[in-house]
């Protein structure tokens, strides 16, 4: 079975980013946001939250007929990191997108973020820290 290593990420209300290593990146995004896609709807449903199921369901793409909501926007921007320079500037950036918004003083003060992990606190998902 193919390896996809989380090394870093942020959730903002908005998007999200994060780092991650292993084989079939585009297969492996596909199936996160198929699978949390689908986590988030159901509960939705459950809590009969009508306005946002409205305004998923508002903007479903035509030709997807399988589906009733659109939850996450089409494509991805994967990079491919190429040196370590690069890895380390896109790792500070994801970190400091909550301060650059005006969310948090520090990075590691958001919750939702693996700054948090890297500061040596507890963060709320597993991964593999970048040296």
């Amino acid at each position: 079975m193919p390896i996809f290593r989380l090394h870093a990420y942020v959730i903002l209300a908005s998007h999200l980013h994060f780092i991650a290593s292993g084989s079939q990146h585009s297969k492996r995004i596909q199936q996160f946001k198929s699978f949390t896609a689908r986590q988030i709807l159901d509960l939705l449903e459950q809590r009969q939250a009508t306005t946002l199921l409205n305004y998923f369901a508002y903007y479903k793409r035509k030709h997807k007929t399988e589906s009733h909501y659109q939850f996450w926007q089409e494509g991805s921007h994967p990079e491919e990191m190429n040196n370590d320079t690069m890895l380390m500037q896109r790792l500070a950036y994801i970190h400091n997108n909550p301060v650059k918004r005006g969310y948090v003083d520090l990075p590691e003060h958001w919750r939702y973020s693996s700054a948090r992990a890297y500061a040596g606190q507890d963060s709320l998902l597993p991964m593999v820290l970048l040296n």
